[in-house]
């Protein structure tokens, strides 16, 4: 990981008690171990949208996964408050991790409660709001003296609180409502909180350490992926076709870190360092915040369309629809996120990413009539132009990024 100097508090707010304990020059071990019960979330659902196999529990499984990554973001923005090792921090981000981790075993059972023992729906709700609940009483404690931030997290409180209530009426409400309860909590929260934070009072004490923590986290999230590759090679004898589709999923999730940290990231970070204050915030909230919720959701949807794959390798039937639009979508995804990462943050666009779109979408339908295997190589063929057109692209700005 980076050292990156410190930078000056920005936005001009009063001393806080994050004035003793600020965000310093690096990741701390505690906050990657907290990383790892969200990526455990993202595992679950991973599984539970190949366990049901449809577009409902796709849809439905990205609607959780909203959920999972605006609560972490909210943390990462804590974490650029404070460090996340002292006291109080500590203690409340444990029971965050906590209540993480019970909504992860609630997942199999987000929208369908099995018989027996206590509601899945109504235990994931009340956990997630938990969750939410400790990083408010945080903000808050760390805030004091800071009136302008205290303000802010006060006005925040509300749409989070409303979205979390809206949450957990659905799970009490069952059904397919639920599932329309669950997007609207999800636009009121994210919708309220772009909207009181874009021009806000937040801090970015640290802009170097915030990117890191994303990026870190994009590493973790990455490895997902091989997780899932290793799920859907259990109990599976070792064949040709098995040890061709992991080699290619590899490959696939070498090309994800590649579009994010060869040039993306990096130039990323270089741009919010050298934002002025009144803009950085604004460039936190949507590039970071919200144009990374994509690149995410990429990651988990190639996750499990590399997981069928792996599961059907030596199968001798053809892909299939299902695991088809999750091979080729996912990536897509992914590159929309980066493209639209890129537009927030340089105001341009990339041509040649916005290119790769076409041949992933028209992949989907050929290789769901292909075999598993040969479904996965065109996905890596795409992936790997793309990396070798933009390694041509970029090469001066990628020497300027990474000096010797």
């Amino acid at each position: 990981m980076r050292t990156v100097p410190a930078r000056p508090r920005s936005g001009g707010g009063q001393a806080t008690l994050a004035g003793s304990v600020l965000a310093g020059n690096r990741v701390t071990t505690f906050e990657l171990f907290f990383d790892l019960v969200y990526v455990f979330v993202l595992t679950k659902v991973t599984g539970a949208m190949a366990h049901h196999h449809d577009a409902v529990s796709v849809l439905r499984g990205l609607l959780l996964l909203a959920l999972v990554w605006f609560s972490w973001s909210a943390y990462a923005w804590l974490g650029n408050q404070a460090r996340a090792d002292p006291g109080v921090v500590r203690a409340g981000m444990t029971l965050a991790m906590a209540g993480m981790f019970v909504v992860a075993l609630a997942v199999p059972e987000a929208w369908h409660d099995t018989p027996g023992g206590l509601s899945g729906p109504v235990v994931l709700a009340a956990a997630y709001l938990s969750v939410r609940c400790v990083h408010l009483v945080l903000y808050s404690v760390l805030a004091r003296g800071d009136h302008d931030l205290v303000r802010q997290v006060a006005v925040s409180s509300a749409p989070v609180l409303a979205g979390a209530g809206l949450l957990l009426t659905g799970a009490l409400v069952g059904g397919e409502v639920q599932t329309v309860f669950v997007a609207v909590a999800i636009l009121v929260d994210w919708g309220g909180v772009y909207l009181t934070s874009r021009r806000g009072n937040w801090r970015i004490h640290d802009a170097g350490w915030f990117a890191e923590r994303h990026e870190l986290f994009m590493i973790i999230a990455i490895g997902e992926s091989l997780l899932a590759m290793g799920a859907g090679a259990a109990d599976q004898a070792v064949t040709g076709p098995l040890l061709a589709a992991a080699v290619l999923g590899v490959a696939v999730a070498l090309g994800l870190w590649w579009l994010y940290f060869d040039v993306a990231a990096l130039h990323g970070e270089h741009r919010l360092r050298g934002a002025a204050d009144s803009e950085r915030l604004g460039l936190a909230v949507r590039a970071y915040g919200y144009a990374h919720f994509p690149i995410v959701a990429g990651v988990v949807l190639t996750a499990l369309g590399v997981e069928g794959v792996v599961a059907h390798a030596d199968g001798g039937e053809p892909l299939g629809g299902f695991y088809a639009a999750a091979l080729c979508g996912g990536p897509a995804v992914y590159l929309t996120g980066l493209v639209l990462f890129g537009r927030i943050m340089h105001r341009s666009w990339s041509p040649v990413r916005l290119g790769a779109l076409i041949p992933l979408l028209a992949w989907s339908p050929v290789a769901a009539t292909l075999s598993p295997v040969a479904g996965l190589a065109g996905v890596v063929l795409v992936l790997a132009a793309v990396a070798s057109a933009e390694t041509r692209r970029y090469a001066d700005l990628r020497r300027d990024l990474r000096p010797i």
